[in-house]
């Protein structure tokens, strides 16, 4: 039985169809961070995450450990690896916490509670964001971003940084990560060149 969806190629390019995984390249690897029944912090990679709302994320995951300490605590924080912490956090991302109840231990990381919802933050996450549960249904978990938090080593001017803090993404077609940082136009201001 073909399950793929009909659609028509597209003249002079390379056509991949609707399955194709590289949907949307390249990915941001957030880092979501919980405790566990025994208060054991947790902290598994995901890719399939953008801001929903203003102050709202949204991430997509199957059923696993995360998503029962989601349950079981109602919160989480969300951090991004980064080009100091690419090797800990792609171990965080294959390793179960089911498993290996002590992987955050493992990798050489720290942690912190957060003051402001019961989740951990990992200390060598210089950017944190700390997370309500809104809603977690279907494989899709909304949350309401309560706080903020960076490390003074990733501002400039007392803003974030992006060439300091240099996030990785998930390329999905060469299956690598590839680094952020680099300013390459100004938005809302590159474009105005055409409205002359």
């Amino acid at each position: 039985m073909n399950t793929k969806a009909p659609f028509n190629e597209v003249a002079g390019r390379k056509n991949f169809g609707p399955a194709h995984a590289l949907m949307t390249t390249p990915q941001p690897c957030v880092m979501i961070a919980t405790w566990d029944k025994d208060h054991t912090p947790d902290v598994m990679m995901a890719a399939w995450a953008g801001q929903y709302d203003h102050n709202q994320i949204v991430v997509s995951m199957s059923k696993h450990k995360t998503t029962e300490n989601l349950e079981l605590t109602g919160a989480f924080t969300v951090s991004f690896a980064d080009v100091r912490t690419v090797a800990e956090s792609d171990y965080l991302g294959i390793v179960s916490g089911t498993k290996v109840p002590d992987k955050v231990a493992k990798v050489g990381f720290s942690v912190s509670p957060s003051p402001n919802v019961d989740a951990p933050i990992i200390d060598q996450y210089p950017l944190t964001l700390e997370c309500k549960v809104v809603s977690w249904q279907d494989g899709i978990l909304v949350g309401e971003v309560v706080n903020m938090s960076a490390d003074e080593c990733i501002l400039t001017d007392g803003k974030v940084d992006l060439g300091k803090l240099q996030p990785i993404v998930f390329d999905a077609a060469a299956l690598t990560y590839r680094a952020l940082g680099e300013v390459v136009g100004q938005a809302w201001g590159s474009g105005k060149k055409f409205q002359e």
